[in-house]
């Protein structure tokens, strides 16, 4: 059989098996909704988000699973007032930042505070950043205008290159955005490491890292959500693992499931989490509820003694459950757990990261004297609801700016500027 006839084959088997699942959560969506009206089930990966969306999985489902988009963009859950902070010292090579003297705190680490450029020598640094953030709005401004105005803003595919552009102009000082998720914080810290061994000394990070286990943790725990499970990231888990996540479980009695990103792996996972929803209430309909938060029938039915898998893994070509250990390693070696503030949602706990005191001399928050503050007008009323939007309070239609005041070439807030927010998603492929 020629290729072109094995690939065609192929794809009609997947046809078939992505329709027999489609069958069966259905099925069983009708099943669980006997005793109420939704299922909610949250994705907490932009690349879920465009795959759920793209590949036409919530129109096919029945309505009565809601499939919501989480915190899980990167570029989305950058804190306006980390905008801010990269978008002074871009500002700094135009001579344009206030130029404050004061103490800089020995931590950038401050819950609830906002860093900001105090001074930089002449002739300033370049900002170095994914494409994603260059039109993500700050408070007043982004970097993409910044850049307009004669800022020094590049834009590189990784880390490795703008370490290259700093080795290439020993010269110029370079801050490079460290913006992601446990999967990009193992590449940057290889390349502070790197930085290190080639003796670089005009390479900076800024960090603006988040994890994903603390903001499943705020959300499960939180009163204005409503989620019956996890859609895990792929690709964060192939770092982490599965183990992270049972306290999904442990604690708040959720089911999860790590899942791919084909639309057969998304249906497949979504039918795991459903199967364990429905095998659950079975075995356990005549048990006492536990105690504990119990927002809805399905979850008050976990019990706290089963001995089954914690966590579903339905993405087991690469994910194992201790995950990367040389990936985690990396990271583990030049950050340290930190308070992060997580744009439209808030402080949370220990869920991002900094350098450590080893590697102090590549974070661009001391070298640039990024000083943290409170901020009066941060918290500038736009009417963007991204924040509802990443806690699945609402889906992006019920946004009034959405599709109207805030589109992709005009965005207002960020789940509608990268190509993984929900309010793209939902422009590109759902509007009415």
């Amino acid at each position: 059989m020629k290729a072109e006839q094995r690939k065609a084959t192929r794809k009609l088997d997947e046809g078939a098996m992505e329709r027999a699942l489609l069958g069966k959560v259905n099925g069983l969506v009708a099943e669980l909704c006997k005793t109420r009206k939704t299922i909610n089930l949250m994705e907490v990966c932009g690349t879920h988000t465009m795959a759920i969306s793209g590949f036409g999985i919530r129109r096919a489902v029945d309505p009565r699973l809601r499939l919501l988009s989480g915190p899980g963009c990167p570029v989305c859950v950058t804190a306006q007032e980390e905008i801010d902070a990269a978008i002074d010292i871009a500002r700094g090579g135009l001579g344009h930042n206030s130029a404050k003297t004061g103490t800089v705190p020995r931590s950038a680490r401050t819950r609830g505070t906002v860093p900001v450029f105090e001074s930089c020598p002449a002739p300033g640094p370049a900002v170095v950043t994914f494409g994603d953030m260059m039109r993500v709005p700050g408070t007043l401004t982004s970097l993409e205008r910044e850049k307009a105005k004669g800022a020094d803003v590049r834009v590189v595919y990784s880390a490795l290159d703008a370490l290259r552009l700093a080795e290439e102009a020993p010269d110029r000082q370079f801050v490079f955005l460290g913006v992601g998720f446990e999967t990009t914080a193992p590449t940057v810290a290889a390349t502070v490491l790197a930085a290190q061994e080639s003796k670089v000394s005009n390479f900076f990070v800024l960090p603006m890292f988040k994890t994903i286990p603390p903001a499943l943790e705020a959300i499960a725990s939180s009163d204005r959500v409503n989620v019956d499970g996890f859609i895990l990231p792929g690709h964060v888990s192939t770092i982490i693992g599965t183990r992270p996540y049972e306290f999904l479980r442990d604690k708040y009695h959720l089911p999860s499931c790590v899942v791919g990103f084909e639309a057969l792996d998304v249906l497949q996972g979504i039918y795991m989490l459903l199967r364990r929803m429905h095998d659950d209430l079975g075995e356990n309909r005549d048990s006492p509820r536990p105690r504990g938060r119990g927002r809805n029938p399905v979850q008050s039915l976990f019990s706290g003694h089963d001995q089954r898998p914690k966590v579903e893994n339905q993405y087991m070509r690469s994910v194992k459950p201790e995950g990367n250990a040389k990936a985690r390693q990396v990271m583990d070696t030049v950050f340290e757990p930190c308070d992060a503030v997580w744009r439209g949602i808030g402080a949370i706990p220990g869920s991002g990261l900094a350098f450590r005191k080893d590697y102090a001399a590549f974070d661009a928050r001391s070298r640039f004297h990024v000083r943290n503050r409170q901020s009066s007008i941060v918290n500038r009323k736009s009417g963007c609801r991204c924040g509802d939007v990443m806690l699945g309070v609402i889906v992006p239609p019920e946004c009034k700016l959405f599709a109207k005041a805030c589109t992709p070439e005009s965005p207002v807030g960020p789940c509608m500027v990268s190509t993984e927010g929900a309010c793209a998603a939902y422009y590109k492929y759902e509007r009415a």
